[in-house]
Parts: C-alpha cells; sequence; structure tokens
C-alpha cells in the first residue's frame, strides 16, 4: 500500500515539474459576423479538437462577435439562438489573427469550414458512438431501460443482463458515475428512471486508460442539463399504456450568472410492467430422460421513483472554479408473482404440480455527495480537477412465497410458506485528481490519482412460517459483508501531427478485498495489481476520411453479490447462489475504423477475453431433487470478432435515415457443469434503421426497424427477433413539444432460446410490456443565453457491482 502511495505521489509531483516549465505563446483574436435580422440573439460557442469548450460570446445587434486571446491550433464554432443549435463549424485553423467571412443563416457553408445542422439521431465523436435521446420521438415517454433496450447493437438476455455488440459485463454509468446494480437489480433501476430526463448516451467500445478499467465497454446515460445564462428551465410529461398504464413526470430549473451557478431537478414515475416467462426444464440420466418441470411463471411490478438533484457552482476567479452537489434517489417497487408448475415423470406424465405466490415490498434509496475544483491552469486549456465524493445505497425487502404442492398419485397436498426481511448497504468513498497539460507544440499530457474505499453489508433473514408462526429458517438467513479498496494511477501522452495524431497511456490499479459469510465464518481474500495500457493511432488519409486504430486491456470484478455463495430459493425447483470463487475476467480489445465525411463508420474489432464471467443456469441435485441455479461461472476463454456499420443517408429533403449494422462472431471455451464446450458460437448480426420524416409547420415522424438475429452464447441458444416502432411530434413556436410514440407495433420484440448441457435441455420463452402507446409533452422557459456545463465526479469505478 506504502508503495503505492509513493507512486502516486511521485506521478503528482513530476507531472506539477513539467507544468511550471511551460513557455509563454502567442495569443490570436477570431472574429466573424452573422448576417441575420435576429443576430444579436445568436450565441456563439468555441471548441477545441476534443470539442471541450473554450468560450462563449453573444453577437452584438449588428451581428458582430469576436474572441480574444486564443492559442494558436484547430477549432469548432457552433451557433445556437434560443438554445437550439443552428449551425456548427469544424476545421477552423488559427496560427494568426483571423476574421472568418459573413454566416449568412440561408447558406450552408463558409469559407474552410463544414456546416451542419442539429444533432444526429445517432453520431460518433472521440472513439464514441452517441444517441441523442432527446432527439428521438420513440424514446418519448420510455424507461431509461426500454431506451437502450433498442439501441442500436445493444441486447438484453431473458435475465435482464445488458451486452453491446455480443460483449456482456459492461460498465453502466450515469453521468460518469457507475450505476449501484447489475443484472434484474439493475434492470429495476433503469426501468424507473424516466427518458425524459436523459439527454443521450454514449457507448465507448474501447475506454483508453484515464477511464476506470473496469468492464469490458462503458455505456454512459448522460442526463439534461442546463447551459444557458439567466434563469433556465424545462417541465415535461408523459402518460403511456401498453397492457399496464406509465406516467413519466420531470422538472428542471437552472440559475446561471457570472459568479454563480445554482441547478436543481427532480423526477418522478410510475410505472407498471408485467415479465412473463414460460419454461421447459428437461433433466437426462446418460441421454434417457427422467423429469421435466413445465412452468408458466408471470411477474408484475408497480414502480414508484423519485430523482432529485441539487447543486452549485461558485466561479471563485478566472482559474478557480469550486462545486458541490447532493443527490437522492428512491425507488420503491412491489412485485407480484404467481409461477405454476407440472412435473413429468420419466414417463413424460405428470407426477405433481405446485403454484407459488410471490409478493414482496421494495425499496432502492441512494444518497450522494460531491465537491469539486476545477483549477485553470492557462489559456491552452491546462487544468487541475479534483473531486471527493460520498455515495451510499440502501436496499430493504419483505418478502412472501407461498407454494401449494399437490401429489397426483394420492392427491396429497402441502402448503409451505416462507417469509423474507432483506436489508442491506452501500457505503462509497472516493477521491480522484486529474491533471491535463496541453503545450503549444502540440502535445498533450493526462495524468491522475485515485483511491476508493467501499463496504457492503447484506443481512438476510427467513422464516418458515407454514405453521402459522414464523421460525427462523438457519438454511436460508445469511450475512455476508464485503470490504473493497482500489488505488489507481494513469498517465496518457498525446501528440497530433499535420494529419497523424497518436495518444498512449497506462493504467495501474491495485485491488484489495475482503468477502466475509458471517453465517458460515467463511472469509475470503484476495489482492492484486494489475496494469492497463491503451493506444490511439489516428490518421487523416484525406480531409474528409481518417483511420483509427484502437487497442486497450479491461478488467471486470465480480459484483459484491456474485460473490455471496449463500442459496437464494425462488420457487422449489429454481435457486441463485453467488460463487465466491469467481475471478475477475480480463479483456484485450482492439479496434480499427474507417470514417468518411465524420459521418460513415466501419469499424473491425477483436477482443479476447480471460476467465469470462458468464450469467448461466445449471442444472444440479440437491437433497435428492433436480433444480436449476442461477449462478455465475468463469468460462476459460471468450473470443471475439466483429465489424459495425454506421450508414446516414439523406434519401429526400425530408427523409433522413440512419442505419447502423453489426455483425460478429463469438466463441467461448470452458466447462460448466460437467459440461465441456470448445469454441462454441455462431456468426451473428443485428440492422437497425432509424427513419425521420420532416412533415413541414413543425411536424416530424419517425419509423425505427431492428432485426436480431439467432445467436449462440456459450451454453445459450438465442432465437432471432425484431420490432417496429412509429412516432411523430409537433414543435410550437412557445418552445414545447408534443410527442406520439407507438413502440414495437406488432409485438415482436419478446426472447425466445435454449440452454443445453449434457444431461439438461431448458426451453424458454420471455415476454414483457413492450407494446406501449405514449403521449408526451414539454415546455422549455428561459434565456437563450448558453454557458458551460461541467463534468463533476470522481466515483467512476466503484458502484456497478453491488447487485447481482
Amino acid at each position: 500500500m506504502t508503495r503505492i502511495f509513493y507512486l502516486l505521489f511521485t506521478c503528482a509531483l513530476i507531472l506539477f515539474s513539467s507544468m511550471l516549465s511551460a513557455q509563454a505563446v502567442q495569443n490570436f483574436s477570431l472574429s466573424g459576423n452573422i448576417t441575420s435580422d435576429k443576430a444579436d440573439q445568436m450565441e456563439i460557442n468555441l471548441f477545441d479538437t476534443d470539442h471541450k469548450l473554450i468560450k462563449t460570446e453573444i453577437a452584438d445587434s449588428a451581428g458582430t462577435f469576436r474572441f480574444e486571446d486564443l492559442k494558436g491550433g484547430t477549432y469548432h464554432l457552433k451557433i445556437s439562438r434560443n438554445g437550439s443549435e443552428v449551425y456548427h463549424a469544424e476545421n477552423i485553423s488559427l496560427t494568426e489573427n483571423r476574421t472568418l467571412p459573413s454566416v449568412d443563416l440561408n447558406v450552408k457553408s463558409i469559407e474552410g469550414v463544414t456546416i451542419t445542422k442539429a444533432k444526429p439521431l445517432i453520431e460518433r465523436q472521440d472513439g464514441k458512438m452517441i444517441m441523442n435521446v432527446e432527439n428521438s420521438i420513440a424514446s418519448a415517454g420510455n424507461s431509461a431501460f426500454e431506451v437502450l433496450e433498442k439501441a442500436p447493437g445493444v441486447a438484453i438476455d431473458n435475465n435482464d443482463n445488458i451486452s453491446l455488440r455480443g460483449k456482456g459485463n459492461l460498465l453502466i454509468q450515469i453521468d460518469g458515475k457507475n450505476t449501484p446494480m447489475t443484472g434484474s437489480d439493475l434492470a429495476s433501476y433503469l426501468k424507473g428512471m424516466p427518458s425524459s430526463t436523459i439527454e443521450k448516451i454514449e457507448f465507448i467500445t474501447n475506454p483508453s486508460s484515464k477511464y476506470d478499467a473496469a468492464g469490458s465497454s462503458i455505456i454512459n446515460i448522460k442526463l439534461k442539463k442546463e447551459q444557458r445564462k439567466g434563469t433556465n428551465g424545462s417541465i415535461s410529461t408523459s402518460l403511456g399504456s401498453g397492457k399496464y398504464i406509465k406516467n413519466n413526470n420531470s422538472i428542471s430549473i437552472n440559475h446561471r450568472n457570472k459568479k454563480v451557478n445554482i441547478f436543481g431537478n427532480y423526477s418522478f414515475a410510475y410505472r407498471e410492467a408485467y415479465n412473463g416467462l414460460v419454461l421447459d426444464r428437461n433433466f437426462y440420466e446418460n441421454n434417457s430422460f427422467t423429469k421435466a418441470y413445465v412452468q408458466d411463471n408471470y411477474l408484475k411490478f408497480r414502480f414508484k421513483n423519485h430523482i432529485a438533484k441539487a447543486g452549485m457552482d461558485y466561479y471563485m476567479n478566472d482559474k478557480n472554479v469550486l462545486g458541490f452537489s447532493v443527490g437522492f434517489i428512491s425507488n420503491k417497487f412491489n412485485l407480484n408473482g404467481d409461477n405454476s408448475n407440472v412435473t413429468l415423470g420419466s414417463n413424460s406424465l405428470p407426477e405433481s404440480t405446485f403454484n407459488t405466490l410471490n409478493a414482496s415490498n421494495d425499496q432502492w434509496t441512494n444518497v450522494s455527495v460531491n465537491v469539486n475544483h476545477k483549477y485553470s491552469i492557462d489559456s491552452l486549456g491546462s487544468e487541475i480537477t479534483t473531486d471527493f465524493d460520498y455515495i451510499n445505497y440502501s436496499n430493504s425487502s419483505l418478502q412472501n412465497f407461498e407454494t401449494r404442492t399437490q401429489t397426483i398419485a394420492d392427491n396429497h397436498y402441502d402448503l409451505d410458506i416462507q417469509k423474507g426481511d432483506l436489508n442491506g448497504k452501500l457505503n462509497i468513498y472516493s477521491f480522484k485528481s486529474d491533471l491535463i497539460k496541453n503545450f503549444s507544440s502540440g502535445w498533450k499530457l493526462e495524468s491522475g490519482v485515485k483511491t476508493s474505499f467501499v463496504k457492503t453489508d447484506n443481512d438476510l433473514k427467513f422464516f418458515n412460517a407454514s405453521t402459522g408462526i414464523p421460525v427462523p429458517d438457519l438454511n436460508k438467513t445469511n450475512h455476508f459483508i464485503y470490504e473493497e479498496n482500489i488505488n489507481a494511477v494513469y498517465g496518457n501522452i498525446a501528440k497530433k501531427w499535420n494529419k497523424f495524431k497518436v495518444t498512449a497511456g497506462l493504467r495501474v490499479e491495485n485491488t484489495n478485498v475482503k468477502g466475509t459469510q458471517i453465517t458460515t465464518s467463511q472469509i475470503n481474500k484476495r489482492n492484486y495489481t494489475q496494469l492497463f495500457p491503451s493506444a490511439v493511432f489516428s490518421y487523416d488519409l484525406t480531409e474528409k476520411s481518417n483511420l483509427e486504430i484502437n487497442l486497450s486491456r479491461r478488467i471486470t470484478r465480480p459484483s459484491y453479490n456474485q460473490l455471496n455463495p449463500f442459496k437464494l430459493y425462488l420457487d422449489p425447483t429454481t435457486l441463485r447462489a453467488g460463487n465466491p470463487d469467481l475471478n475477475p475476467q480480463t479483456t484485450m480489445n482492439y479496434e480499427f475504423t474507417y470514417s468518411l465525411d465524420s459521418k460513415y463508420f466501419a469499424t473491425l474489432s477483436y477482443s479476447r477475453t480471460s476467465d469470462n464471467i458468464t450469467d448461466i443456469l445449471k442444472p444440479v441435485v440437491e437433497n435428492g431433487e433436480n433444480v436449476t441455479v442461477q449462478t455465475f461461472e468463469n468460462l476459460r476463454t471468450a473470443s471475439y470478432f466483429g465489424l459495425n456499420l454506421i450508414a446516414p443517408v439523406k434519401v429526400t429533403k425530408w427523409w433522413d435515415m440512419n442505419n447502423s449494422a453489426n455483425f460478429y462472431y463469438g466463441s467461448y471455451t470452458g466447462n460448466v457443469s460437467g459440461t465441456q464446450i470448445n469454441n462454441k458460437g455462431n456468426f451473428t448480426f443485428s440492422i437497425n434503421s432509424i427513419n425521420s420524416f420532416k412533415l413541414g409547420n413543425g411536424f416530424t415522424a419517425e419509423v425505427t426497424g431492428n432485426y436480431k438475429a439467432r445467436e449462440i452464447y456459450a451454453y445459450l441458444n438465442v432465437s432471432p427477433y425484431w420490432y417496429l416502432n412509429i412516432g411523430a411530434q409537433k414543435k410550437f413556436k412557445n418552445n414545447s413539444v408534443l410527442k406520439f410514440s407507438f413502440n414495437d407495433v406488432f409485438f415482436t420484440s419478446n426472447i425466445k432460446g435454449q440452454t443445453v448441457y449434457n444431461n439438461y435441455i431448458e426451453n424458454f420463452a420471455v415476454k414483457r410490456d413492450t407494446r406501449v402507446i405514449t403521449l408526451s409533452y414539454t415546455y422549455n422557459f428561459g434565456s437563450s443565453k448558453n454557458g458551460q456545463p461541467r463534468k463533476t465526479g470522481g466515483a467512476e469505478d466503484l458502484k456497478q457491482r453491488i447487485g447481482t
């Protein structure tokens, strides 16, 4: 531990010394003029090549604007009115004082730059694929889970595990901070988050060393933030109906002046949904059929979700900004389940039946506090940022299981009543500091240090109430404590020449974990230090085409509950259990991307994962009975070969088509439950097409279609599925928008598949409440003067792993 902190201190000292050695450089000005009868309402934002906002100016009554004290380099310029982007000018080279030609809003280009209008639904920037959710009609009234479920390249299996382009074990973030859950817990969390609070979703398939090393890829859900000066805000509401009702509401307000930026937002969602699961489980011995369970499971959810956040940024002077924020999330959901089962004997005739009624009341609560500081070193964009985060999660669940069993031969009935009182809490402390140093020679240096401490405490108490008096069930009661400390240091260096750019980095992470099973006095400790290199090589073939090679090493640590060995019974034939022997998985990712005109992209990718953490259903024999266990195992290797294509097409002046396709082959090797697989997998693909239609007079329409081909994932074989969404919207002159959407029109986005082991075959079919009609309304109010958003938060690698 001492050596790690010595390394962090030495690195910071070296970087600080290099910062002091920077040389003075010459400054330039950039000016221009806007031709418009509303020129004084235009706001001009200037960005660097990393899309970081440098300065903001407001045009005068004659349309003139001017930026002073700029360093030589390449810039992007965006012009906005009433918070909406009007023009986007790229590749403005500044080597001397420069005056741009007059910008006529009736033309689409000016000398030396390329002009684009509103953001497309799907775009790629800085190695990220970005889905601008606020531009999507079909996303209106949905939850974050439903938006993700229909995003290009995303798939969600029958256990609610999310994968991107065929890769699982993702890192899911909200505003750059990891979500506190995985699997079904994460799904419940996202199902309660309204899409009206989401600005965009970033898909980072090959993160660099400056990102936390956790996760094979990163999906970052960025919530809306008000950037305009003055007092601004928005109000949104939606009402939708599938089989059940869905209602989302949100309000945000922001006040900004020269010294202070104060912001706050609140959303409330009430949603009802269901999950239907039909199972046919067949058991064998030496290839001879012995038993089968035929089950029909129906689970209804009711969510009440509150999300609130408030904070302030104080601009102390030209170089220092101090900020803080507090957040609160409350997600209450009730679950009512009805599980019917028929047990077939070796002669395929019914032997017994059971029916399990499940009722539970659950609540997740999250309180977070962030304190941050930014010090601007120079006008080149060099800066030091520091974040301290404290995050607390707590969850509780009161469960009641009533199982009635009938033996057909003697018509005997049994009643078993199980009650559960489940409580958990998680505390996270995180400190990080990052340095960005830009040099006039074109070199860029990034470095940072981070340390975090995590403790989670899960206390599960079960009682047998079959006699009418609850008696503690010591076979099910469990208490598990997990403690973790991670220390990290990273460094990136980048240099851009005329057509060539190189970024190379290294991240070092030291991990110390301890899992204590109090019920059984079992203790598991693990300590390890690993290196995570990354590199990006970019070359401009022409002014419009580019080649990029990207590589990185990643790690996925087991979630806190994935390591918990305790067994949680769902019904007499199904249980869930963690695996304390799980190892972290490590992945090497390689990508080769060709881009044309900054809108057509082709990416070849390859990755190889060791000790791949896999969510499986496997057969076991417990107390002489065949049961199925949902658990986690390390497969020895998983390999991935992929080709991703993005190709927008402007069919006519009023019809824009955004197409994406992902072709890939996954190959898996390992041994689970006595079944060996060697390089098992298949070639598969998914195709997504989003069509936007401008109908005039403020009306637009949207049609989205998606097809996912059959896929073999280790022991799981998933059937193909597809869906079609339609929608329309009307923009009014008072800055309000009315949207209508009809998702999964033909009710076809349901998952079917088969799981196969040597002595076990399971067929399953999942149905969710996906066919939904929604009407939403959003009203924006306030000033039109934009400001600069700030990215804060230091707990980026911690909160992903609390759930199962």
